[in-house]
């Protein structure tokens, strides 16, 4: 199994988002690898470390954004050891969002509001993955 770390979803994965179920609550699962240094794509000076950079994002979309949309964080936490499995290079933290439908989403990540925030997250993160899931059981 091959893991790619990105910080953007690709256009297939975008075109796909709204296709299917739109109305069900999902939650989104974020595996995160910070960078050591932040690094912002204005090239603004900083001596923020990765974590400190996403930490003033998740702040924002914590208190904030996510609100706004009807969402909020469930669990975060910092990944301590993996017990199954293999992988090259571990996560840092795992963070999981919960969003009342993919539209809810998509609403606050087009927000001009999120976007600024979001400059944190992008200097923060070396990569991710973002995967979607949605209740088997209703």
């Amino acid at each position: 199994m091959k893991v790619e770390n990105k910080l953007t979803p690709n256009v297939m994965a975008m075109a796909g988002f709204l296709v299917g179920d739109t109305k069900s609550t999902i939650r989104m699962v974020n595996l995160l690898k910070f960078r050591k240094k932040a690094s912002y794509e204005d090239g603004r000076k900083t001596d923020l470390s990765g974590r400190e950079a996403y930490a003033l994002y998740a702040k924002d979309v914590s208190t904030i954004h996510l609100p706004k949309v009807g969402g909020k964080i469930i669990f975060s936490g910092i990944v301590s050891r993996l017990l199954i499995g293999e992988v090259e290079d571990m996560w840092d933290m795992i963070a999981i969002a919960e969003y009342p439908n993919k539209k809810a989403m998509l609403k606050m990540i087009s927000d001009k509001d999120y976007r600024e925030s979001e400059k944190h997250r992008s200097a923060g993160l070396e990569g991710q993955l973002n995967i979607e899931t949605m209740d088997v059981i209703k």
